[in-house]
């Protein structure tokens, strides 16, 4: 499969993470590269005009002692890969990758490859000619892809970097592997954000466009949306579920109700699910009022119209605390966030925590879950995840996540919705603009710190 030309018609956005630029010629593109490998490989220099996630996926691959001239090894075969591969979660999509990728892999060449959480191919199906080649650099179910054993490849490396990615030619570390041309994209549980592993379009230089890189994008959410059908429905009346992103007052599914919770009762159930162990009356106060003429009478007479609203048994007092299993979205994008899976978080993010609440502890905590994901999402540049974000309610006016939109995604709109904020703003190139949400709160100094949950109860 050696290179071909291709012809880009299509005004394709600017992309870090797509192989090749809109008009680029591919057969120049490999001599640049192979030029480039045989630098980092003698030299140990990256040259420019490779692209920085190619670059940095090398030396990832130079530190874990990756040979340029290596190959995959197999460590799974015949009863050991059936078993496996009879238990992996992604075995409940298979038949949805085939169905959308299947005739689109054996049409042009190509080949369908799904791998597992450690770069492990699990399944390699396609064009059998294109399968036979591949069979002699040991791209074979069972043989382990990752980036630590054969350095840059889009799905090792997509598992490694939890994001779509594409690599073409001489970007591969290995250099029986540069006549390729590849797209990836992880897959992660529904449940829990954790990556469960890869879909993969393989082939020649053919793919060395940005639609493939969407496509296996799209087929990856598929897969996401299918398995999330396909999860049992959690056990009603043991598990309490809050949903209090992006919406002043909250929802409660409790026992089979659906509650609908006014803003106090919405701020009360969120941060007794932050603090399982329960939190005294004193410490409710501090955490719910700036005002502190509020007296505990008031706050008991919340609690009090909020059991009655729950029902016997969920919400105990001395201290108050719930007395049921708690799943939050906010735990969940939290959860997601702390392994890495920045893409499952933001697909569970649905806005700011209760916008309009004005609670000290509410405050700080709705601005460090938005920060922490705003931050990972800048972190990532990713341009689709970046640009959902942009335009969303809550990041419309968001000018560092601009900045970053049009550092990776630089079309004339996005310039010029940067230019227009940065007038609007006066902002200085290095100052962090806050989204709009945390403003009013930043210009406010609560009354408590953020320790105050933490002093001795009385």
């Amino acid at each position: 499969m050696g290179p071909s030309r291709i012809a880009f018609r299509e005004a394709e956005l600017t992309d870090p993470w797509v192989a090749l630029e809109p008009g680029a010629d591919p057969v120049e593109r490999v001599r640049i590269l192979r030029r480039a490998h045989k630098a980092f490989t003698e030299a140990g220099t990256v040259p420019r005009p490779v692209r920085s996630v190619v670059a940095d996926s090398w030396r990832r691959s130079a530190r874990a002692g990756v040979i340029p001239d290596g190959t995959a090894s197999v460590e799974l075969t015949d009863g050991d890969l059936g078993s496996y591969r009879a238990e992996h979660p992604l075995a409940r999509v298979m038949p949805l990758f085939r169905e959308l990728m299947g005739t689109f892999a054996a049409d042009g060449e190509h080949l369908l490859a799904v791998c597992d959480a450690q770069g492990r191919l699990l399944w390699v199906e396609g064009h059998p000619a294109t399968r036979r080649q591949a069979g002699r650099m040991n791209f074979v179910p069972g043989a382990r892809w990752s980036e630590t054993s054969v350095g840059t490849n889009a799905p090792g490396t997509a598992v490694a970097l939890d994001r779509p990615v594409q690599v073409f030619a001489a970007e591969h570390f290995i250099r029986r592997v540069q006549p390729w041309t590849c797209a990836a994209a992880p897959v992660h549980d529904p449940r829990t954000g954790r990556v469960l592993g890869a879909v993969d379009i393989t082939g020649g230089d053919g793919l060395a466009h940005p639609h493939s890189l969407g496509f296996v994008q799209a087929v990856a959410r598929a897969a996401e949306s299918q398995l999330a059908l396909l999860v049992p429905p959690k056990a009603t009346g043991d598990t309490i579920e809050l949903s209090a992103l992006g919406r002043d007052e909250a929802q409660l599914v409790a026992g089979g109700r659906k509650i609908r919770l006014s803003r106090r009762h919405s701020e009360i159930l969120v941060l007794l699910t932050r603090h399982p162990e329960g939190l005294t009356g004193d410490e409710l106060l501090c955490a719910l009022y700036e005002d502190e003429s509020v007296t505990p009478v008031t706050l008991r007479a919340e609690l009090t119209r909020l059991r009655r609203l729950l029902g016997p048994g969920l919400l105990d007092s001395r201290p108050y605390r719930l007395t049921a299993p708690v799943e939050s979205d906010v735990a969940v994008v939290e959860r997601r966030l702390g392994t890495g899976a920045v893409t499952a978080a933001a697909s569970a993010y649905a806005g700011p925590l209760l916008p309009g609440s004005e609670a000290p502890a509410v405050v700080r905590l709705r601005r460090r879950l938005a920060d922490g994901l705003r931050a990972a999402l800048i972190a990532r540049r990713d341009p689709d995840l970046l640009a959902e974000w942009a335009r969303a309610p809550w990041g419309e006016d968001d000018l560092d996540v601009w900045r970053a939109l049009a550092a990776v995604r630089p079309t004339a709109v996005v310039r010029a919705r940067l230019s227009a904020l940065e007038s609007e703003l006066s902002a200085p190139l290095t100052r962090m603009a806050h989204p709009p949400w945390t403003r009013r709160a930043a210009q406010r100094e609560p009354r408590t710190s953020a320790t105050s949950l933490q002093r001795p109860r009385s």
